[in-house]
């Protein structure tokens, strides 16, 4: 046998982790959209349950700590983010961060309720049109979430989905529409499409033209806090959050 002698690079600047639901079809490929080929982003699943209730919500906070223990142990990742905008509602983004801190070495932990306040607070927005695919229970408690984050929904509407299969099926003009309808309300100023698993990163700009507002989403909101969060300047593609800082 031939040893060979060899170098050691370092890691990538900045270490992103992403723990995702097992029934999530759309989130990892919206993130290697939006982040550049020079950001590390680690992907870890975590068993979730076949209908989003509080109850499976719940739930997930068992699997967290092993969810993230499965992260690489020798890296100290920069911020890691838990991919679940109502699990995070449900479980409260606090408990969140305490349950992957126990499994994985990060400087900081976000999650798209937190993410969307820092959006909004960010963009000067404090009152938002919600669109969920999810039953009335399970929104109620996002929309408790970022009211106590100082963000109120006065303009509220859903799919009214329970099974998780169908939300990643739900069609674009599906979506189109529904915001599209909401986000005319006057009374707000921007509009909020939930749900990683909601196919809406193609969408974001068509329904800003429409409405002349702008738009958020759960994957985009969480990438933008998790590259904040890592001091990594924002990446075009983001819409109107490649302008705040």
């Amino acid at each position: 046998m031939t040893v060979f002698s060899f170098d050691l690079e370092t890691p990538a600047p900045l270490r992103l982790g992403l723990v995702i639901l097992q029934a999530d079809e759309t989130i990892e490929r919206d993130f290697r959209r939006l982040l550049s080929m020079e950001t590390a982003v680690h992907f870890s699943r975590v068993p979730s349950g076949l209908e989003v209730t509080q109850e499976t919500l719940l739930a997930m906070q068992a699997h967290l700590p092993t969810a993230a223990s499965l992260f690489p142990d020798a890296l100290r990742f920069d911020a890691i983010g838990y991919a679940c905008t109502s699990g995070a509602s449900v479980i409260g983004s606090a408990r969140v961060a305490e349950l992957i801190r126990a499994g994985a070495n990060v400087e900081a932990v976000t999650d798209p309720v937190q993410a969307l306040i820092a959006a909004c607070r960010a963009s000067g927005v404090t009152r938002l049109a919600l669109l969920s695919p999810y039953v009335e229970d399970v929104s109620d408690k996002l929309r408790q979430r970022l009211a106590d984050g100082g963000v109120e929904t006065p303009v509220f509407g859903s799919f009214n989905v329970a099974e998780e299969a169908k939300v990643a099926r739900i069609a674009p003009a599906s979506v189109i529409d529904a915001a599209t309808r909401l986000g005319a309300d006057p009374s707000v100023q921007a509009v909020f499409l939930s749900c990683t698993n909601l196919r809406t990163l193609d969408l974001l700009e068509d329904v800003e033209a429409r409405i002349g507002k702008p738009v958020f989403s759960s994957n985009q909101v969480l990438a933008w806090h998790l590259c904040r969060l890592g001091g990594a300047r924002i990446p075009a593609g983001f819409g109107r959050l490649s302008e705040v800082s």
